[in-house]
């Protein structure tokens, strides 16, 4: 063989074990990334909003499950909109040079409560509206009550773990 040749036939092996490398690195931290998303998948919560749940029901069950899903959503919408006026107000004050902290902790008082009144009249109509359904739809449904970080459809939002 020429030297020629030789030159051809090393550039060639590099650019093909470059290759081999850059795939091999592709595969790896494609791999790493398909175990993450499927780990994700495992963890306990609510993975679905309550109205993708009702898609999963029975036809028969789904109209009147949505439309109850609505209107306790839409009843228990002072009570959150309360509590986020009043998480707002506290914030203000917090930034504020007429800091006033028995004021700041009294809203942030307000706010959690009409948080809770809020949750409290979501639960209570999941909890009626189980108690109506089929053992299976009820089994589907039941993973509304499940509470997911970051708040959901149905307004909750768990407070940060110390």
């Amino acid at each position: 063989m020429s030297s020629r040749t030789l030159k051809i036939a090393l550039a060639a092996s590099v650019a093909l074990n470059l290759f081999a490398v850059a795939a091999g690195a592709t595969l790896l931290i494609n791999r790493e990334r398909v175990e993450s998303q499927a780990e994700a998948q495992q963890t306990p919560g609510r993975t679905r909003s309550p109205m993708g749940l009702v898609g999963r029901l029975s036809p028969e069950v789904q109209p009147a499950v949505r439309q109850t899903l609505r209107s306790a959503a839409l009843s228990a919408r002072p009570d959150f909109e309360e509590a986020r006026g009043k998480r707002r107000e506290a914030l203000a004050l917090a930034r504020s040079p007429e800091f006033d902290s028995a004021r700041l902790t009294a809203l942030l008082d307000q706010s959690r409560a009409a948080e809770l009144r809020g949750r409290r009249h979501l639960e209570v109509e999941a909890v009626t509206l189980l108690s109506e359904l089929t053992p299976a739809d009820r089994v589907i449904l039941a993973e509304i009550l499940a509470r997911k970080r970051g708040g959901g459809a149905m307004g909750e939002r768990p407070a940060p773990a110390n």
